[in-house]
């Protein structure tokens, strides 16, 4: 018999927040696979378990995957945990489970924290629909293009972000989100100074400038495009816009037919991404 991998997720903050069923399970099985020993070291004590701990992180996944899959044919069990929160989410462990089902191994997920759900729950905007892409690309044309598919998928957008970015971020979507745009910070869920902000972008600049301090720590951001309608743009500012678009960039078309018919930007340009 194989052993079993069990994912298992572990405190954003709070450490009170781990479960009766993760640390019973950290207690007994044979290897935990950690993103930092170090890090989770002060957990495992916390708990006073003592069971033996593996790194696996970004720079080793691929060639510890094939270590921990040898131990678990032999029977041995392993706990798969990232630094805080979900393992895979954002974390390490993508190609240990997914070799672990190609092999036929079993795997066991526990639920328990994770930082967008924790964050969206709270946040006020709509929940029925919202997708997660993890931390926003560094590049900026890249970053750009993430924004601008925000706009267009009308459900909240969960993004992590680092706090070396976040100022810069947030600058950003000041210059491309729609004017109906509705945002959310979140930092430092679960412990002392966990805060939410809630306004438009530029609410959320202020609030960052403020004091530097708010901008340390670890961020979720948040952001709701409602869908707008175009029926208010004439039907020749949006001919001249489909034209401009054959040889400009969405944002310099939608700037030409701004000043020509002195129409709001951002509405222009959030039609213009709809064409595409």
């Amino acid at each position: 018999m194989s052993g079993i991998l069990y994912i298992v997720p572990t405190p954003i903050g709070n450490l009170a927040d781990i479960s009766a069923r993760a640390i019973d399970i950290l207690t007994h099985v044979d290897l935990i696979a950690a993103e930092d020993t170090r890090h989770s070291s002060l957990l495992l004590q916390h708990y006073s378990i003592k069971t033996s701990t593996i790194s696996l992180h970004e720079h080793n996944e691929a060639q510890r995957t094939q270590t921990l899959v040898e131990k678990l044919k032999q029977g041995l069990s392993i706990a798969l945990i990232s630094d805080a929160g979900t393992p895979l989410i954002s974390d390490p462990g993508y190609t240990l489970v997914n070799t672990c089902r190609q092999k036929g191994l079993n795997v066991i997920a526990l639920p328990g924290p994770c930082a967008l759900v924790t964050a969206l729950s709270a946040s006020g905007l709509p929940t029925d629909k919202f997708t997660f892409q993890g931390f926003l690309p560094v590049k900026q044309k890249a970053k750009l293009e993430a924004l601008q598919e925000c706009i267009s998928l009308a459900m909240t957008c969960i993004f992590y972000e680092s706090p070396r970015r976040v100022k810069s971020t947030v600058e950003m979507c000041i210059e491309q989100l729609p004017n109906n745009h509705k945002m959310v910070l979140a930092k430092e869920l679960s412990k002392r100074f966990e805060t939410f902000i809630s306004g438009q972008a530029s609410d959320i600049l202020d609030w960052l400038e403020a004091d530097l301090s708010h901008q340390k720590g670890e961020f979720v951001l948040m952001i709701y495009c409602p869908k707008k309608h175009n029926d208010d743009i004439p039907i020749a500012a949006k001919d001249l816009l489909k034209q401009l678009l054959v040889d400009m960039p969405p944002k310099r078309a939608a700037a030409v037919v701004s000043e020509h018919y002195s129409i709001n930007k951002k509405q222009l340009y959030e039609y213009g991404v709809s064409l595409k």
